[in-house]
């Protein structure tokens, strides 16, 4: 096989997915996973990798149970 051979696998599952990496980590075959960003997905990691820094930052807020759940509502 050459080096630039590749494989493509479509998992439909995150089971599937784990089974796959396992795999490969077990047969000692390196591999790299990609994402298909799509705009919403991309705006959504954005978002959350945002959060993240501004948590480090200390520009979180901690909320109560009470609060919490008045959000679901």
């Amino acid at each position: 096989m050459k080096n630039s051979d590749v494989i493509i696998a479509h998992p439909n599952s995150l089971d599937k997915l784990q089974a796959l990496k396992e795999f490969m980590h077990d047969h000692q075959i390196p591999f790299e996973l990609a994402v298909i960003d799509t705009p919403s997905k991309k705006e959504f990691v954005e978002m959350i990798l945002q959060g993240d820094e501004d948590k480090m930052n200390g520009k979180g807020r901690k909320i109560s149970i009470e609060e919490l759940e008045q959000l679901w509502r």
